[in-house]
């Protein structure tokens, strides 16, 4: 069965984008300072914070990557582990969210600096550029998805609006505006997708017929997957999610460690609940579409819903991919604002002049990912790329800044250095050998390096 193109869908899409540039504009009224734009002056209460952590995690990477693109590719059990590696990752975050909340730093790299010095900072922004880029790209492709879905304009097109939309978002009002937008979002696609699911396997004839319509194999404990190629999946999303510079900078931007510990605990909780909603209702796409990019499985259901489900469901898609989006890009470009900028090139930049500059790249580098995503042929290939850069290039240094304290600036800066290069070497030249995703490589390497250039450079 192919996809028909529902165009009264879109209505619930534009509603969903009118109201978020609304909200965008009108908090962005409220930024005087580079603080308020970056960490939203660093009031945000429980609600806002559950919200904005589910949302910032869950973006086009879990709605036409993750586990959609795992259910309909490999298999339903699969998809459901993806969750293990989220609420181990959100579990660490709670013990470290109290330091992290001390250093109060606008990146990770400064928490790199503080341990290793000015090299590990300058590494860890080019690393976190490479990776945040990537991850805004496949964002946009979600939303040419959408649009595919509804109006039957190419996925190139609708890319090209996604890119201008998310830019946009992210430029007028930062985390001051993304916070409280991103929340709205989240409880929008849980109920999307808690509404969706019940409908979409009553379409498809019930588990029975789901099952009977898929591969034998995608019923297995690994799918079509070996166990080794399995954790080629779950580890990147593991070691992105312990380092990611979002998510510290969102526990940073908290009000305090009361509201950062509630928030966490909401994050997992909503995460067991959205996780394994995507995954079975890709499952039933399989089932119900065969033949269609993997990436759009679960929008694909939209079309044989009735409207007015299908339309919350994909205004939900819509919220997730969007708010990851402009999340990741405000981060990245605030990387290059104090990293590079304010570090390098313009040491006594105002307060004001930083904030025109993190808008000025937040624009650049949002054209960068638009021009990225066109080298990748899925947004689960770009996805896992991304997240290994990031996972193997920088979480080790910067998780044993919190929990070795006899790693030195000489293991930090060798492992970023191994683990960043690794990944590329691996995924690019070498192009995946053994249909290996590059982690299983550069993980085990970032951390061997890390260990043994301090055990050899340090004093006992």
């Amino acid at each position: 069965m192919g996809v028909e193109h529902n165009p009264h869908l879109l209505w619930f899409v534009v509603g969903y984008g009118v109201i978020m540039v609304i909200l965008g504009i009108y908090f962005s009224r409220k930024i005087s300072s580079s603080e308020d734009f970056i960490l939203a002056g660093k009031g945000l209460g429980t609600i806002v914070l559950t919200g904005t952590l589910l949302a910032t995690w869950t973006g086009s990477g879990s709605i036409s990557g993750g586990e959609t693109s795992m259910a309909y590719t490999y298999g339903i059990i699969p998809a459901f582990m993806l969750i293990f590696p989220t609420l181990l990752g959100i579990i660490i975050l709670y013990v470290i969210a109290p330091k992290i909340h001390e250093f109060g730093k606008y990146t990770v790299s400064g928490i790199l600096e503080a341990k290793y010095g000015q090299t590990a900072r300058l590494i860890a922004s080019i690393i976190i550029i490479l990776a945040f880029v990537g991850i805004v790209s496949y964002q946009m492709t979600g939303i040419g998805f959408i649009l595919n879905v509804t109006t039957g304009i190419s996925v190139d097109t609708g890319t090209i609006v996604g890119a201008v939309l998310i830019i946009f978002l992210a430029t007028i009002g930062g985390l001051r505006s993304i916070a409280p937008t991103d929340a709205l979002s989240a409880f929008l696609a849980i109920a999307g997708l808690f509404v969706t699911l019940p409908v979409i396997y009553s379409i498809a004839g019930g588990w029975d017929g789901v099952t009977s319509n898929v591969p034998a194999d995608h019923l297995t404990a690994t799918g079509t997957l070996n166990t080794v190629q399995l954790l080629g999946f779950l580890l990147p999303s593991l070691f992105l999610l312990l380092g990611d510079q979002n998510m510290y900078q969102r526990l940073a931007a908290s009000k305090g460690g009361k509201s950062s510990k509630k928030a966490q605990i909401g994050w997992l909780v909503g995460m067991t609940l959205i996780s394994p909603a995507i995954s079975l209702i890709a499952f039933a796409s399989r089932s119900i579409f065969p033949e269609i990019d993997p990436g759009m499985a679960l929008m694909a259901t939209t079309t044989v819903m009735p409207t007015v489900i299908g339309g919350v469901l994909l205004a939900a898609a819509t919220a997730f991919i969007v708010t990851t989006g402009n999340s990741y890009l405000l981060s990245a470009a605030t990387n290059v604002t104090y990293d590079v900028v304010k570090k390098h090139i313009k040491k006594d930049a105002s307060d004001k002049q930083l904030l025109n500059i993190t808008k000025i790249f937040t624009i650049l580098l949002g054209i960068v990912a638009f021009v990225l995503v066109t080298f990748f042929p899925t947004v689960l290939e770009v996805q896992m790329y991304a997240y290994t850069v990031y996972g193997a290039g920088l979480t080790p240094a910067l998780l044993a800044v919190f929990f070795w304290k006899r790693v030195n600036m000489a293991g930090g800066v060798s492992s970023m250095i191994a683990g960043v290069g690794t990944t590329l070497l691996w995924e690019i030249p070498l192009a995946k050998p053994f249909e290996l995703n590059s982690v299983i490589i550069a993980l085990p390497v970032a951390v061997m390096v890390l260990i043994a250039v301090t055990l050899a450079t340090s004093r006992k």
